[in-house]
């Protein structure tokens, strides 16, 4: 099951242009073998299938597949292990999303399903060489408490409490980031109040959506 929700979301990252090509990358924790499944390394999403997905551990080791897995393996490992709520990630290239990532912008709380769903402001990591343990750590730093975080000069990760809150996530920002650059050529931005922030990211956590 979890092997399909990735190859679907694949399908909808390419579909819906948060990636372009084979780029950007996608996970979901397996409580049942304690890892991790991964795409692969620079495959298709529109021919990926479940056999094609690798499951690793958090040491590193391959469990299940025989595919080389994302380059980016090791900052979906760092995201398991600096937060264990968090049960799936999504890293993508999405334009408004990079824009700000590339401008070393951070994301500011200005609509109110970015405010819920991060849970914050998305912040800009340090530029690291992708695939790198700087880049893995220094991202997951950064990320925080938060569910979103910007790659300097590279793109967007969303984690959620499931790979499909992850993708939720990345949609929400990358209409927010184009919210605030359309918002921005009009000359005013307006960032909602910490506190009222702070209260709809907990409205989303314990009373938003069916029990």
């Amino acid at each position: 099951m979890l092997r399909e929700k990735i190859i679907e979301i694949g399908k909808t990252l390419n579909n819906t242009g948060l990636v372009a090509g084979t780029w950007g990358n996608i996970s979901a924790w397996d409580s049942e073998y304690n890892g991790y499944w991964i795409t692969p390394s620079g495959m298709d999403y529109q021919t990926l299938q479940e056999k094609d997905l690798v499951l690793l551990d958090l040491e590193g080791n391959v469990l299940i597949g025989k595919r080389k897995p994302s380059s980016e393996y090791l900052l979906h490992r760092e995201v398991y292990i600096g937060r264990p709520d968090i049960k799936g990630v999504v890293h993508t290239h999405s334009p408004y999303a990079s824009a700000h990532a590339v401008s070393r912008v951070s994301l500011p709380a200005i609509v109110e399903d970015l405010a819920m769903l991060v849970g914050g402001n998305v912040e800009v990591a340090d530029y690291y060489l992708p695939g790198t343990q700087e880049l893995a750590q220094r991202t997951v730093e950064k990320l925080g408490r938060r569910n979103a975080v910007l790659l300097a000069n590279h793109g967007l990760v969303g984690v959620g409490k499931s790979v499909e809150e992850a993708l939720k996530v990345c949609q929400v920002v990358e209409k927010g980031a184009q919210i605030h650059i359309m918002s921005r050529v009009l000359g005013n931005t307006t960032v909602l109040d910490e506190q009222d922030v702070a209260a709809m990211a907990d409205n989303y956590l314990t009373k938003y959506g069916q029990p």
